[in-house]
Parts: structure tokens; sequence; C-alpha cells
């Protein structure tokens, strides 16, 4: 049976990607700062363990341990949209966890691929490819940069994973880019690009949080699915 390691899982996205997880099967290591924030999924269940910690003060040996028995590591992690989440430290939140978590990967001498999933966003383009966002996206994204650290968090992790990383490791990795996020309670239709096909900033299309934590957790399981997308950046939709 699979087994994974979720960060960010107290989140909106992360809450609702454990659920899916256990829901399809899959064993999960969970880290969140408190327990109560998974209060409303079984964590009675053999399949689900939940450690109480911060990612960013958490030991490599320790989260080695973690890992042991794990295959992927999914990072649902973001800022908190307050004026201490956005401009407060940990500034490089999402940056330092994925450095850290392929450094404790290496560090393990594991011979088995061991796969990445980050949640991302379309304010970040792919530069392997390259994309070209037109000029107004690309202007307000600079100024995004400028003005709001997570947003060049998100930058830098997926940096990180494709030019650190990169492709021929034993880690392989995917970089999940939803548009704008919604609520919904069930899992919809919804498509799966490999740039984003809407101007990002000015004709945002949306993706649910639900959605996006299924296509994660396929990544997990299908491994067509994998083998399709590792080493890229896909953007998801909501098909509407």
């Amino acid at each position: 049976m699979n087994k994974v390691l979720v960060l960010g899982a107290s989140g909106a996205t992360g809450r609702l990607l454990v659920q899916i997880l256990l829901h399809k099967g899959v064993n999960v290591i969970a880290i969140v700062r408190n327990k109560t924030s998974l209060i409303n999924i079984d964590n009675s269940s053999s399949s689900l363990q939940i450690v109480e910690a911060e990612i960013s003060k958490i030991s490599e040996s320790d989260l080695s341990q973690y890992l042991t028995e794990c295959e992927a590591i999914l990072s649902c992690l973001g800022h908190n949209l307050t004026f201490k989440g956005m401009f407060g430290h940990p500034r490089r939140l999402v940056t330092d966890a994925i450095k850290k978590s392929v450094k404790t990967i290496e560090s393990m001498n594991v011979d088995n691929k061991f796969k990445i999933i980050l949640m991302n966003t379309t304010g970040n383009s792919n530069r392997d490819i390259p994309e070209k966002p037109p000029y107004s996206q690309r202007f307000v994204i600079s100024l995004l940069r400028l003005l709001l650290p997570p947003h060049i968090d998100n930058e830098k992790a997926a940096d990180f994973l494709r030019t650190q990383v990169g492709q021929n490791n034993n880690i392989e990795w995917v970089a999940v880019r939803p548009d704008s996020l919604i609520n919904e309670d069930k899992v919809s239709q919804y498509d799966i690009n490999v740039f984003p096909v809407r101007n990002v900033i000015f004709n945002a299309g949306t993706t649910s949080r639900i959605n996006v934590a299924d296509f994660m957790s396929d990544l997990v399981i299908k491994s067509e699915l994998w083998n399709k997308w590792k080493g890229k950046m896909p953007v998801i939709y909501n098909n509407t």
C-alpha cells in the first residue's frame, strides 16, 4: 500500500488532500502545527499518522524517520493571508521545506525513485518550456515579486525543483499549478494543461481545491499519469 508524507496538511487544500488520499487507500503521515486542525478528519484511522511539528523547525534526522516508509512528499504549504503571514518569517517557508525534503531524501541513500508533488500557482511561469505570458501579466507579476514575498517563495520553490533536482535524479517531481482557488464540496471534471491558457491576472480561470487534491492524489497512485507529468508543471482548471 502507498504511504506518503503531506506538508501543509492543515490548510484548506491540505485537509482535502489528506481525506482523499485516505479514501483512496493511501497511508498518510500528516505534519501539522496543531493536531486539532485535523479535527474533522478521522484521526483514529490506522492509515493516518499525525505529527505535531513545524516543518521549518523539524530536524532532518526526524524527517528522515518519517520518510523511511514513504514513497512521496506532497506539499500544500502556503502563507496565511494575514499581514504577518505574508510579510513575517519564515519568508521562504515553501522553498525551505522543499530544500530540506530534498536534502533529507538524498541523505537517506534510497534506491527507489522518490516523488515530490508541490502545489504551486499559475502566476509562476514554467521557464523550462519557456512560457510567454502577455505583457500585462508579466508586468503585474513583476510587481508581485517586489511587493508580496509569498509569490517569490512559490517561484523559488519550483525553480529549485527545476534547476537543482532537474530531470536526472533519484527524486522525481511535479509542480501542480491551479488558477484562482475556490471551494467546492465534490470533485468535478477538470482539465490539465501544459501551460496556462488564460491570462492569469486579467482573465483567470477557477480551480476548486478539491480538484487540486484529487489530481495530486492521482499522481501518487496512477503510474501512467505520473510518467506523463513528472518533471513538469501542469496547470489545472475546472472544466466549466
